[in-house]
């Protein structure tokens, strides 16, 4: 039995440390990134083919929002 001194074991949430951005969320976002960037190359040597290019591109700001999401949720690198 704790003494009233004592204090309550803390139930917050841990925090977790990322050192050199190397979280969750920045793994995923520069995967989906690389993604993007490869399809809108595979689109501009294919002609160009204009729509494979543009799904690239919007693949690579689905990156940016997903790894800010992500990073709001507590997965990414804290300053």
């Amino acid at each position: 039995m704790s003494s009233p001194a004592e204090p309550a074991p803390s139930r917050a949430r841990q925090v977790r440390e990322y050192e050199d951005g190397k979280s969750p969320a920045a793994w995923t976002g520069v995967i989906i990134a690389a993604v993007g960037f490869i399809v809108a190359t595979v689109g501009s040597l294919a002609g160009p083919n204009w729509p494979i290019i543009i799904v690239g591109a919007s693949l690579i700001v689905v990156a940016l929002i997903v790894a800010g999401i992500m990073k709001a949720a507590g997965l990414g690198q804290s300053h």
